[in-house]
């Protein structure tokens, strides 16, 4: 958790396939990498042709990509991919062979509340994130992304340092909660997917809600450190990024993802140098 008032701060933009930008990145440069990766749904999305979810498909997309984000991450690097259960199986065999097996950390779930729901099986409303690090000696900020509250149906659980320290509960969406400087970060993030007509929309279909994305930014680097998105979609890394004061790469093969891009990130804030190729 470095602070440092002087770091560099820059924002890069390509519109290229992420594979070229990938080739032209020095070993070791990069500290983090998120992605909201390709989903495998053979949809067309308007922005985007999604992949067909096809074994052979996703392997011949990812493999060589993988292999180069292995190279530019450095030694105590990390990466998150973001997908959902079509393609979470395929996706932890590549990354078991290309970061390791034992450089495996968590398959994290996203469980979100979305409309629409299925009457034949369990509605599908999660995302999963595999977490990888280059090394053993990988950064995790937990006391960035310790959970602040304990529910309800922990308390029983936590009675003598709910006395011991006094915490006064609140109540939150019909339930109860104790603020708790105790509770590690778990492996699932139950959290809104964004509504339609929520503030931080800007018309991209896939769009992930910025905090989420700051969960994963802040336990995996430090300020002034390079975060990288090869999927960049509608920024929300980049806007991420610019808020905690991490360089940001990143590029999207649609000319409408850079374009959503530029317009929310305010260009006029000194201290920061942008470039949009």
């Amino acid at each position: 958790m470095t602070q440092n008032a002087q770091v560099q701060k820059s924002i890069q933009i390509s519109c290229e396939d992420n594979l070229l930008l990938l080739k032209r990145q020095q070993d070791a440069s990069v500290d983090l990498i998120y992605s909201d990766i390709l989903y495998g749904t053979g949809r067309n999305f308007g922005e985007y042709q999604d992949l067909k979810p096809k074994r052979d498909v996703i392997e011949r997309h990812y493999l060589p990509r993988l292999i180069e984000m292995k190279r530019v991450l450095k030694q105590n690097g990390s990466i998150y991919l973001q997908m959902d259960t079509r393609i979470n199986h395929w996706m932890r065999i590549l990354m078991d062979k290309v970061f390791g097996y034992d450089n495996f950390q968590n398959e994290i779930v996203w469980a979100y509340r979305t409309q629409g729901f299925s009457k034949s099986k369990w509605s599908e409303k999660h995302d999963v994130v595999l977490f990888y690090s280059k090394s053993k000696a990988f950064k995790f900020n937990l006391e960035d992304v310790r959970e602040t509250e304990i529910s309800e149906s922990t308390q029983k659980r936590w009675h003598k340092e709910i006395k011991e320290f006094g915490m006064i509960p609140t109540k939150k969406n019909g339930k109860t909660y104790w603020n708790s400087p105790y509770s590690p970060p778990r492996d699932w993030i139950d959290m809104n997917a964004l509504p339609q007509a929520h503030t931080e929309r800007n018309g991209y279909p896939t769009q992930k809600p910025k905090e989420l994305i700051k969960r994963f930014v802040l336990a995996s680097s430090n300020e002034g450190d390079v975060v990288a998105d090869y999927y960049l979609g509608s920024g929300t890394t980049a806007e991420v990024c610019k808020e905690l004061n991490r360089n940001f790469i990143g590029c999207d093969i649609n000319p409408r993802a850079i374009e959503i891009t530029k317009n929310r990130l305010d260009r006029d804030e000194s201290g920061w140098a942008f470039s949009f190729l």
